[in-house]
């Protein structure tokens, strides 16, 4: 079991990470977000940000496909998110090293080639 304390650990430990200024955790690299926290929108309520969900950049419908269909306990979507290549993870869910996978392998999709080659396969 995983909290945004770990999300933090995780993406600040890979190169060329910015944390923005947000009510909960959003990180960047070279300006393209990769994970941040879950801003939740129920019908008739506000926005919550949910910090103990992070939506996780995936790269492509597959991937996306894949992980909900293959884990739908520690991954879902709603209607807001079609289109897009991202899914939510219940931090509650994984391992720390599978966070460390995640956060890394969503980081290296969005890190340009150079950037991304400053860090070995796992």
């Amino acid at each position: 079991m995983v909290d945004a304390d770990d999300v933090r650990r995780v993406a600040l430990s890979l190169p060329h990470v910015v944390e923005i200024d947000s009510e909960g955790f959003d990180f960047r690299v070279a300006n393209r977000g990769f994970v941040w926290s879950y801003p939740e929108r129920l019908p008739g309520k506000p926005r919550v940000i949910r910090t103990d969900i992070a939506v996780l950049y995936v790269g492509d419908e597959a991937e996306k496909q894949a992980l909900l269909l293959g884990e739908p306990g520690i991954f879902f979507t709603n209607p807001g998110y079609d289109g897009f290549p991202l899914v939510m993870v219940r931090l509650s869910e994984v391992t720390d090293a599978r966070l460390r996978e995640l956060v890394t392998d969503a980081w290296r999709m969005r890190a340009p080639e150079d950037i991304a080659a400053e860090v070995s396969d796992p």
